[in-house]
């Protein structure tokens, strides 16, 4: 009996489409049924739960690992978890949160959104009945019931700093100021550096530059070089960097001018941090920072207590801490983010809004 070829494959394609369908009940295939839970697990999340974790930022070491702190912890619960980032780009960014209104996912992680729209994303995802919770977003979210905005301790970051940098220059000093207007964190840490100056009349802006962009750190650099150019030896005494990209870009630059005679301060930490301030010679000399992986990993938490109705704070700050050269050159060995804690007690652990539940989930998905 002669078969025509195009049914054939017509008939290949709908054993599979009713394969995908058997699949999607929840009951059968690669998704667990709600037997499969762990008996503790709360009852909305006995199911597929999918995650959205949107980052408007990116580019940056910092990014990466806050997502890679979603993500794993996410996955550990057993979830399902997409992360983005627009890089930057307002329109993407946008785009983004709604699409995650569109595909109904069960928990919206938003990071960084600076403008007015966020807060009317953030309300729209809320009246589709979709948990939210924000990282470093515009304050007027708090206005939304039910959404918890988390953030750094900004002005401590800052504070540590500058308290930092002042204990290596001493009362006067000639420096160059590495910010942004616009984001979040950036407007929290320019209060505590503007009140910086008026205490401290010995110190005295010279230069100032910053951009967020995908290379953020290079044009940094470039901007930099022209500054060390600008102010040669006795003119430019230090850099105070409010982020790490502009502190890589800063260290780069000061390296290839051979300028031993500059101290570079920043807030932020990443591995290329850790690294660059450990080369021979470097005047990187220290960090304020926050573990960017675990606080992806606890805006994660939050979110999955949301999702299981349990209750949560409006907002939650963690704090930072200082990381010093000395530290880390002290250690005997490479420092990395992985063996950071050696060398800063409890970097990178916390037990915020860990549940019971959490635990048995985590076993079960190991």
């Amino acid at each position: 009996m002669k078969f025509n070829k195009k049914w054939l494959l017509g008939l290949g394609s709908l054993a599979v489409a009713a394969l995908l369908v058997g699949c999607s009940s929840g009951e059968t295939g690669g998704k667990k049924a709600a037997t499969d839970f762990p008996e503790s697990t709360p009852e909305s999340l006995k199911k597929e739960t999918k995650i959205m974790v949107i980052r408007k930022i990116g580019g940056d070491d910092h990014t990466a690992q806050y997502l890679a702190g979603a993500k794993a912890e996410g996955e550990a619960l057993g979830f399902k978890v997409d992360t983005y980032s627009a890089n930057g780009d307002t329109a993407k960014f946008h785009d983004a949160i709604k699409q995650a209104g569109d595909k109904k996912y069960d928990g919206v992680l938003i990071s960084h959104g600076d403008d007015a729209a966020t807060k009317q994303g953030v309300q729209d995802l809320v009246d589709k009945g979709i948990p939210v919770v924000t990282f470093d977003s515009v304050a007027e979210i708090s206005e939304i019931d039910g959404v918890t905005m988390t953030s750094q301790n900004d002005e401590e970051l800052a504070d540590l700093a500058l308290q930092e940098l002042h204990r290596r220059l001493g009362d006067k000093a000639n420096f160059a100021y590495l910010w942004v207007d616009g984001l979040v964190p950036m407007v929290k840490r320019n209060k505590i550096y503007t009140k910086f100056l008026e205490d401290n009349p010995g110190y005295k802006e010279i230069d100032r530059y910053g951009v967020v962009a995908a290379d953020t750190s290079v044009q940094t650099q470039n901007a930099v070089s022209a500054m060390l150019t600008k102010y040669g030896k006795g003119k430019i005494d230090g850099i105070f960097a409010t982020w790490d990209a502009f502190g890589m870009g800063a260290h780069r630059a000061m390296e290839e001018a051979n300028r031993q005679d500059v101290t570079l301060v920043s807030i932020d930490v990443s591995n290329a941090d850790l690294q660059a301030m450990q080369a021979e010679n470097s005047r990187w000399v220290a960090t304020a920072a926050c573990d960017p992986k675990l606080i992806g990993e606890i805006n994660l938490r939050i979110l999955a207590k949301k999702i299981a109705g349990e209750e949560t704070p409006a907002e939650f700050t963690i704090k930072p801490t200082l990381i010093t050269q000395e530290q880390l050159k002290e250690h005997g060995s490479e420092v990395t983010m992985e063996n950071l804690p050696e060398v800063v007690e409890g970097w990178g652990k916390s037990s915020d809004f860990v549940e019971d539940w959490m635990k048995d989930l985590k076993e079960a998905n190991k």
